[in-house]
């Protein structure tokens, strides 16, 4: 039996690392892992996904996008035919972002963001030592966010503000978990939910997705 071509994609500066958990059946399935390019000056996001595309070598693959990588992945199906896309942690069009990404968008709250600061994630752990929920997740950043060059980020700050897809692909499989801080759940529709996920599933629910990745896959 030929296997299922299948294209992981991370979130936003995170490196395929944060799909190490994630084991699908050898026997169905082959996993290939995408990595976020360095845009060129002012790239449009049409022309940062053809680029992207360029590293896709199979027809038909599945399209798996965790968070901003759940956007990317969207916009991917754009330019080649997936068998399946799945997002995780993301959203399927902007109406489903929260008020304050909404609300950023209003003032361009993008142009300020402080992106230094997610290049200096190794020196603000040392820092952190003392409150154990902020040094975690800094950990967790530290081991995760591959991608700190102060283009790439804020390139997709600014570009993840300014999506412009209004209208949900009714086709996209979207898992999401019920206690994400980033995309809440109250703003979604028609998901599949996860109890108890937060925005770093990926890592934490991934023997839940382990599970029900190839049935929806297959599906």
């Amino acid at each position: 039996m030929q296997k299922i071509p299948v294209y992981f994609m991370p979130g936003l500066a995170a490196s395929p690392k944060i799909f190490e958990n994630i084991k699908l059946p050898e026997d169905q399935f082959e996993c290939f892992y995408l990595e976020w390019l360095l845009p060129e000056k002012d790239e449009p996001l049409a022309n940062y996904i053809k680029r992207l595309c360029d590293n896709v070598r199979h027809q038909d693959p599945v399209l798996i996008g965790v968070s901003f990588g759940g956007v990317i992945v969207q916009e991917m199906a754009k330019v080649i035919r997936a068998r399946k896309v799945i997002i995780i942690s993301s959203v399927r069009c902007n109406a489903e972002f929260p008020r304050r990404m909404r609300f950023a968008k209003a003032i361009a709250a993008y142009r300020f963001f402080p992106t230094t600061m997610m290049q200096k994630v190794d020196w603000l752990a040392k820092f952190a030592k003392g409150n154990s929920i902020i040094a975690r997740r800094l950990k967790l950043y530290e081991l995760y966010l591959s991608v700190r060059d102060k283009k790439y980020l804020d390139w997709a700050f600014k570009t993840i503000i300014l999506w412009d897809r209004t209208e949900p692909e009714p086709e996209v499989i979207h898992i999401h978990g019920d206690a994400d801080e980033v995309f809440p759940a109250k703003y979604l529709k028609n998901y599949i939910p996860v109890k108890g996920g937060k925005h770093v599933m990926i890592i934490d629910r991934a023997k839940w997705l382990n599970e029900h990745l190839p049935e929806l896959i297959l599906k």
